[in-house]
């Protein structure tokens, strides 16, 4: 399963990080988004607010009973060996960290799920990859810059690598063309406002502008 999953992200090559949005928007939103061409779709927790990181539950369960095989469902933000094991009970098929934590890396290996956590230094990249990391989340990359994540992927190209801070559709190719195998976009995707105001025409047209960049590549 965890192989699958892998080449869908890798195919894919976006990852709609959906941070802050209801459970009751979340199928709309996912729905918009896909037609524009973006089918994974990462559910941000909320650590500051227990019934916020219960709500993102909920998201990925409804997502993944709505979309099935459609729409690859991941958690984000996962900072501990539980809500490893209640996003993976929720349905999600790969877990996202902002950081390298090996008991969280490894709790998502033992059920067999898709790791990918957050790293910024060339140590740290290779510790969550010796650690068992799948992909490798280069955070914040838009501060970062292509430059520096191409020099990192010299001596590191062994090691699958996305971007994720401030990519947007315009700059999306140069991290790819850095090596990158994928990226995480955030709010210049899923945006928070358009998501209240039912505006999901917008939203859709938004994905399309970043699945037509990719395609360019």
């Amino acid at each position: 399963m965890s192989k699958e999953v892998i080449q869908k992200i890798i195919d894919g090559k976006i990852i709609a990080i959906i941070r802050g949005i209801s459970s009751e928007n979340i199928i709309d939103l996912v729905e918009a988004i896909s037609k524009g061409g973006v089918y994974c779709a990462e559910v941000t927790f909320d650590q500051s607010s227990a019934e916020a990181a219960r709500d993102t539950l909920v998201a990925i369960k409804k997502l993944t009973e709505h979309f099935g095989d459609k729409v690859c469902v991941g958690a984000g933000t996962v900072m501990s060996v539980e809500q490893v094991r209640l996003a993976a009970q929720a349905g999600a098929k790969y877990i996202i960290s902002p950081n390298v934590d090996d008991d969280v890396i490894a709790e998502t290996k033992r059920l067999e799920l898709v790791s990918i956590p957050g790293a910024m230094t060339a140590t740290e990249v290779e510790h969550a990859y010796a650690a068992g990391a799948d992909i490798v989340k280069l955070f914040p990359a838009g501060v970062l810059g292509a430059p520096y994540i191409k020099a990192l992927r010299a001596p590191l190209k062994h090691i699958p690598m996305t971007a994720v801070g401030s990519v947007n559709a315009a700059n999306c190719a140069e991290f790819f063309r850095a090596g990158c195998c994928g990226i995480g976009v955030g709010g210049n995707l899923v945006n928070k406002k358009l998501v209240e105001e039912g505006r999901f025409d917008e939203i859709t047209a938004a994905a399309r502008e970043y699945a037509e960049a990719i395609k360019r590549l």
